[in-house]
């Protein structure tokens, strides 16, 4: 989404900054981001890279983000981290496209709020077995609007889109 190429995580801050994200516009830094969503809207922060949930932990505490703010990551170790950096941090564990043998136990295990799964691995009996357990179910990326009409009526928490405006 910039005029460069390149693995953000091998680029200095300062280099990421210089990247022209169109318009001129740069790459926000964290605080940055929720300094601009402010108390407007909530946040879903995905974290991404190994070693970085309690330093997103600290910068949220550090900015004083009050609105919702949800931690999700694929990557159990960091959602962990968060969880020891901040015992009432909404946590919402992501699944990939092929779910674990028990795709139960690291929701309850990190005592996940929310759970994140690729719409095509959601059925209806899942669904349910999250919702008795008092989990919330967002479905990742939803853009046809014939999914999004059917994630709609099984009655997921939150549908994520590239075409919000559809949902």
């Amino acid at each position: 989404t910039t005029n460069k190429g390149g693995n953000v995580a091998e680029m200095s801050l300062e280099q990421v900054q210089r990247l022209d994200a169109g318009n001129w516009q740069r790459i926000p830094t964290l605080e940055e981001a929720l300094d601009i969503c402010g108390k407007a809207i909530g946040v879903i922060l995905e974290l991404k890279v190994e070693g970085i949930g309690n330093e997103a932990c600290a910068i949220v505490k550090r900015t004083g983000f009050t609105n919702s703010l949800i931690y999700a990551s694929f990557l159990m170790t960091e959602l962990h981290r968060v969880r020891q950096a901040d015992a009432t941090a909404q946590l919402m564990v992501l699944h990939h496209r092929h779910l674990p043998l028990d795709p139960v136990a690291e929701v309850v295990a990190v005592g996940a709020s929310h759970v994140g799964l690729h719409y095509s691995t959601l059925t209806p009996p899942l669904l349910q077995t999250y919702h008795n357990l008092g989990r919330q179910v967002f479905v990742y990326t939803v853009n046809d609007p014939k999914d999004i009409r059917r994630m709609r009526e099984m009655g997921v928490d939150g549908i994520v889109s590239d075409y919000p405006d559809r949902i």
